[in-house]
């Protein structure tokens, strides 16, 4: 069986274009999926500090292409995203317990994280607070009062981070990072290609 992990934080953008692209190409190559909602805040205050200062200092020259390449990625994927949104960094912990919370119902859990996506990249909306991710719950089908006991569950609370020092454990520094069949690590939405030729190796 073909198997991805995908460590996922819906507050960066290059994982929306990840989140979408991995879907339709373990569709076809006839891959499972494990999606393992983390923060991806907690990784760079563990092993990745330097994303901070790079936002702090950045190159002009650097960060200009950086947008460009986002635009183009998200233009060939067919999504919206707007760079910087209003609140960037955004405080995803809830949305990223509420991925926890959906975890055992995949096709639910797909449905909660891409309208989050949608919301924060695409919509400009602030994924941090409660109203907004009412409403985002509500768009995905799913009712905002369970969501909101859910992700307030210590076993919730507990799996999140539990993912998230799962893949520092493992030589992850961000997000999105997938393994194919266990071991083989690959980092970004631009990775994609050689994570279809991992899992054509099988």
């Amino acid at each position: 069986m073909r198997d991805v992990e995908c460590f996922f934080d819906c507050s960066s953008p290059w994982t929306y274009l990840g989140f979408h692209n991995l879907q339709p190409l373990a569709a076809e190559l006839g891959a499972t999926v494990r999606w393992r909602p983390i923060l991806v805040g907690g990784v760079f205050n563990a092993v990745n500090p330097s994303v901070y200062a790079s936002r702090e200092n950045p190159v002009p020259a650097k960060l200009a292409y950086s947008k460009k390449s986002m635009q183009d990625w998200a233009a060939l994927a067919g999504l919206r995203i707007v760079f910087p949104p209003p609140v960037f960094p955004v405080n995803s912990v809830k949305a990223m317990r509420g991925c926890v919370a959906l975890a055992d119902d995949t096709p639910r859990m797909l449905r909660f994280a891409r309208a989050v996506f949608e919301a924060y990249w695409g919509e400009q909306r602030d994924i941090s607070q409660d109203a907004e991710l009412s409403a985002v719950s509500a768009r995905a089908g799913i009712d905002p009062a369970w969501l909101f006991e859910a992700i307030a569950r210590p076993a919730v609370k507990a799996q999140l981070k539990a993912n998230t020092d799962e893949l520092i454990a493992r030589g992850g520094f961000g997000s999105p990072t997938m393994f194919v069949n266990g071991a083989d690590m690959f980092f970004g939405n631009d990775a994609m290609p050689l994570v279809r030729q991992a899992l054509l190796r099988g």
